[in-house]
């Protein structure tokens, strides 16, 4: 698969973005991007292949894997990713929409297309609060699904057709666990810049409306 167009979505948003979202953009193409595609990818890439039961039963090692991963820790991530940059393009569409509109009356109506006030402002508050939210939906998605932040050595599957109780033995956990605590991580890390950027343009614009009733209030 290739990630040109995330990168380039990524890029475009940095123009409209200030510096907490120029932040959140370099987190997310240099710590979850480019780790994701470097490292994390090549250690899950055989999972299924390396995934080893202590019997050769047909069909029981397939079932206990699909019990135990029923979702592939790359597609996830994968969506994730996806996910949680969509919303970016509501601000992309958006400033489009208003030099589209300045083109289609020949004039000038907007200081400048990307500048945040108004619609622009309250699309960019949601692109916000759509990322967090997806950003905290999938952290709960991959806790309920695989059982916490965690990736163990030894799973005991009891699922038909296996004849009993049997060992299965995922392959390097360690490592795993440990790349998993930083995807964790750094999901967490984005969740916070969201939530520092909606809290700063939020307390920006109440400052901005606060003055100007002031200021009208003195005249």
């Amino acid at each position: 698969m290739s990630w040109g167009f995330l990168r380039d979505l990524l890029s475009g948003v940095n123009k409209y973005s200030i510096g907490i979202g120029r932040i959140w953009v370099a987190v997310v193409f240099i710590f979850r991007l480019l780790v994701y595609i470097v490292a994390a990818e090549n250690i899950w890439k055989y999972e299924h292949d390396e995934f080893e039961c202590n019997i050769k039963q047909p069909g029981c090692e397939n079932v206990c894997f699909d019990h135990f991963f029923p979702v592939s820790h790359m597609s996830l991530w994968a969506l994730q990713l996806i996910m949680v940059s969509t919303p970016s393009l509501l601000v992309v569409f958006h400033v489009a929409y208003r030099e589209k509109r300045e083109k289609h009356h020949k004039q000038k109506l907007y200081k400048s297309p990307g500048e945040r006030d108004g619609g622009l402002l309250c699309t960019y508050l949601i692109s916000l609060i759509l990322k967090m939210g997806l950003e905290i939906v999938f952290l709960v998605l991959f806790y309920k699904l695989y059982n916490g932040f965690k990736v163990p050595r030894l799973v005991k599957c009891d699922i038909r057709p296996c004849p009993n109780t049997v060992d299965c033995f995922i392959s390097k956990p360690t490592e795993k666990m440990i790349f998993l605590y930083f995807l964790v991580a750094t999901s967490c890390l984005c969740i916070v810049l969201n939530l520092s950027e909606l809290s700063y343009l939020i307390f920006k614009y109440s400052i901005k409306c606060y003055l100007k009733r002031y200021i009208k209030k003195c005249q």
